[in-house]
């Protein structure tokens, strides 16, 4: 039964003509499906629905072919071939009584259309602004342009209603999209009524809601998702945003607002604690009679009614902890708070929209799997016998597979060589910044301590000997991984030759509590999060430090968690010195050769230790040792081995999950041969 604290939660929300059954509203957020995998997202919406969502929004839906965001894959409705896939979407939806909403965008000035190769427009002549600074230019709009880009809403307009969409939501937030442009003196340097004053620079704006009302306002509200800060100068600030909201407080019919840059709006648990734009939107809610939505990776139930008590907002709305559990608001309403699958800010998630490849998450490895592999994030299958599983290592694959085999009902034993569950997120989280991702431990331990049929034993480390003896039918090996010393990763890949007189330390050396002294050079050639993380618990410790990749930023894969800028930032902040495009050659005693990774010329650096962080092998003796005695199986009643998680392949944690969760999923169902483990979308072909 719900807790009576939270029936706020539950109060339904009229947002213009239409009502919302309660106050979660999942706002806008990519997925790396958009026009490629239309039933894959829509099924994903659907299962939102089904978990008590109010409102669910799609990713942003590109209006015109005139502004796209190639290579960024995302929905559109540019045309009637467009509507299908939206029309699903939003019966998916409606499913389970959510309102649909679309977001509606013109990219402008963020718009490099790479796909349809037209001239890209903004408020002024400007380079096109992009995360690869592609060589394109924007032309000023003129008023003929202008005309236009109304009567393109207009048709999107009625197309989103035609597809059953409840919210039209006009997006300029992030810095993406055309409102923002002309809202923001940066952007708009224009000397017509569309610049200059704020009631200028805001005059589309007014135009398109006022001409979303006429078209559909009748029987759809009209949003507008907006940033409630642009910094740098002559940024549309968070002043300027309440001055607009003054002199426009009624036009939309909810305001919808989000931090700044998507970067500064979606930020990991790292940098960014839960409800971080909390000084930035309260007070707002005074200056308009409509109601406000806004975002902070809200987890917390408590949390979330303190913001609506307190008058900060009217819908509490997300994106990543929707992902992590599309079922949040049913489990509050039912007081299932310690089921809630929080989110852990990590941005795996991101990292699909980032790389043009459908999203996962670490926490549900269902996300863009519901369709695909008919995957539940509350839901599997039953089992299909009675037989006895054996999972070794309780690290993330160990204990999703433990975990989801349990659902099934199958009698599982959990084996761990330690007296601690989580495996490297155990670890990991006691690291700076990291905390919170010892929910992927806390979550499955949690879940798996109220089944009777797994059970766990600690400070238990087997041999394949001690396996062949117990006679488990089926036996998964998820004993993790060991960072590397010799230095092979992906600009070294045969050994670094390492002087036996220089202290070498990896990652597991730093995380079991050893401590180099003095000026430690940290060698990342591994581009995540763990170089940058191990280089400020160093700083902690007291040590300089010296940070070298063969990379041109630091921990340059991040830029696809959109975390680079920061960690780069607080290197610098820290006093750590950054030496980019460096690969160490070789380990001497009192120094480390680094080579120019475009010259080849080489530098000495002087140090006192040297922290390795390359790559990693798996810990796959357990595995091999019991392949290698295959023969043996059938008289001790084993019928399968096999190694998940990064005991197989290391990866980021969301892999381990997700290899975790594939096997318990595939677990004695029959082998597909050649076929496709997954269903998939392929277009059809036109003359």
């Amino acid at each position: 039964m719900r807790d009576p604290r939270y029936d706020v939660l539950f109060e339904p929300v009229k947002i213009g003509p239409v009502t919302a059954k309660n106050r979660f509203y999942q706002v806008p957020h990519c997925n790396g499906g958009g026009y490629r995998d239309p039933t894959a997202a829509a099924e994903m919406r659907r299962v939102k629905s089904e978990g008590g969502w109010g409102v669910i929004f799609t990713e942003q839906v590109e209006i015109h072919h005139t502004s796209e965001i190639t290579p960024f894959i995302e929905l559109r409705i540019w045309d009637e071939d467009d509507m299908p896939g939206l029309t699903r979407m939003a019966d998916a939806i409606h499913s389970n009584g959510a309102l649909a909403g679309i977001e509606l965008a013109y990219s402008g000035t963020n718009g490099p259309n790479l796909y349809t190769r037209e001239v890209p427009m903004g408020p002024m002549h400007s380079p096109i602004l992009t995360f690869t600074s592609d060589p394109v230019q924007a032309r000023a709009m003129d008023k003929q342009d202008i005309k236009n880009l109304r009567h393109w809403h207009k048709l999107a307009y009625r197309r989103a209603k035609r597809a059953g969409f409840d919210i039209m939501c006009l997006y300029g937030a992030h810095g993406f999209g055309i409102l923002q442009h002309f809202l923001s003196r940066r952007t708009n340097q224009r000397s017509d009524e569309y610049g200059g004053s704020l009631e200028n620079r805001a005059r589309l704006l007014k135009e398109l809601l006022s001409d979303a009302r006429d078209e559909v306002g009748d029987t759809c509200a009209v949003a507008v998702r907006l940033s409630l800060e642009e910094l740098g100068e002559q940024g549309f600030s968070n002043a300027e945003l309440r001055d607009l909201i003054g002199l426009h407080a009624e036009l939309p019919d909810i305001w919808d607002f989000a931090h700044g840059t998507w970067e500064a709006c979606s930020g990991t648990s790292r940098f960014k604690p839960e409800a971080a734009q909390e000084d930035l939107i309260r007070g707002i809610k005074q200056l308009t009679p409509k109601p406000v939505v806004g975002v902070g990776r809200f987890t917390s139930p408590d949390l979330m009614v303190r913001q609506i008590r307190q008058g900060i907002l009217d819908f509490i709305g997300a994106a990543r902890p929707s992902i992590a559990d599309p079922f949040l608001p049913n489990k509050i309403d039912e007081g299932r708070i310690e089921d809630i699958r929080e989110c852990i800010g990590c941005n795996i998630c991101v990292t699909g929209d980032m790389t043009g490849s459908l999203s996962r998450c670490t926490q549900n490895s269902s996300f863009m799997e519901e369709w695909r592999k008919g995957w539940h994030p509350e839901r599997i299958k039953p089992k299909a016998t009675d037989t006895k599983v054996l999972v070794v290592g309780a690290g993330p694959a160990g204990l999703s597979a433990a975990h989801k085999l349990g659902l099934r009902g199958y009698e599982v034993a959990l084996a761990e060589a330690g007296t601690e569950l989580g495996g490297r997120v155990a670890r990991e989280c006691r690291l700076p910044g990291l905390s919170a991702w010892g929910r992927v431990r806390d979550y499955r331990a949690g879940q798996i301590g109220k089944m009777s049929n797994v059970n766990v034993y600690r400070d238990s480390k087997l041999s394949a000997d001690d396996i062949l003896e117990f006679g488990f039918e089926h036996v998964a090996i998820a004993a993790g991984a060991t960072w590397r010393r010799d230095g092979i990763a992906r600009y070294n890949l045969l050994p670094i030759v390492i002087d036996a007189a220089m202290p070498v330390f990896t990652p597991d050396d730093l995380m079991d509590g050893q401590r180099p002294i003095g000026h430690v050079v940290v060698y990342d050639d591994d581009h995540y999060y763990m170089g940058s993380v191990l280089a400020e618990l160093l700083v902690q410790n007291g040590n300089r430090v010296t940070f070298l990749t063969p990379s041109a930023k630091a921990a340059e894969w991040s830029f696809n968690t959109l975390e680079q800028g920061l960690i780069q930032s607080r290197l610098l902040e820290l006093g750590v010195e950054v030496r980019v495009t460096r690969a160490v050659t070789e380990v001497k005693a009192g120094s480390v050769a680094a080579s120019c990774t475009y010259t080849g010329r080489v530098e000495e650096i002087a140090c006192d230790a040297v922290l390795m962080v390359t790559s990693r092998l798996p810990n796959d003796n357990l595995y091999t040792d019991l392949m290698a005695q295959e023969a043996k199986w059938a008289d001790c009643g084993i019928q399968s081995v096999k190694a998940i998680g990064d005991a197989q392949a290391p990866a980021a944690i969301a892999w381990a999950t997700y290899a975790g969760h594939r096997y318990a999923e595939e677990f004695e169902t029959a082998d597909t041969g050649d076929a496709l483990p997954f269903k998939r979308e392929v277009a059809g072909l036109k003359d």
